[in-house]
């Protein structure tokens, strides 16, 4: 069976449920969320997409990202998906939400409200080859340097959240090494 997403209106009001591909190629709002990763050094864990993703293969994105299954909370969604991909397991806290919709060269909209979550870890990644295709740890005044200069490199949606996540992570609460 395909997986599911869950359909939301503006308020993020569960809808419906639909099968992913085709929420996709209808571009119906869904519910996702985005883990971000931060080491000691406040750098950000970006992760390269596996070339055999449906969309936005081979650009740099944050930790992981996908859609909660139905039934499964935000939170418990975000642990899975970051066990899955990156192989790595830490406390995440829920910061923000946004929401977007970008439209793919194969025709594939994702039109989503993207639930934000950050973490801390020194951990290295044990990356899953079928989702990740590598990995790297960058500051953010450096990501968002990069962005500016080479956008098509990076996936909509961390181009579109990156000035919320900056602004996030400038807190003393992660500046002392805590996320909430």
């Amino acid at each position: 069976m395909e997986e599911q997403v869950i359909l939301v209106d503006e308020e993020d009001v569960p809808k419906g449920q639909m099968d992913k591909m085709e929420a996709h190629e209808k571009g119906l709002l869904h519910r996702a969320f985005s883990v971000f990763i931060f080491n000691s050094k406040l750098e950000l864990l970006l992760q390269q997409r596996a070339m055999s993703k449906y969309h936005s293969r081979g650009l740099w994105t944050n930790t992981c990202c996908s859609h909660p299954r139905i039934g499964e909370s935000n939170m418990q969604a975000a642990k899975r998906r970051l066990m899955e991909e990156m192989g790595m397991d830490c406390e995440l806290n829920y910061l923000f939400k946004f929401a977007y919709r970008a439209t793919f060269e194969n025709g594939l909209t994702e039109h989503e409200i993207d639930h934000v979550f950050f973490g801390m870890s020194d951990k290295l990644p044990v990356i899953n080859r079928e989702e990740v295709e590598a990995f790297k740890y960058v500051d953010l005044d450096t990501l968002a340097q990069d962005i500016a200069l080479n956008p098509d490199a990076y996936t909509p949606w961390l181009r579109i959240c990156l000035n919320d996540v900056i602004a996030h992570a400038s807190t003393a609460q992660i500046k002392n090494g805590h996320t909430a």
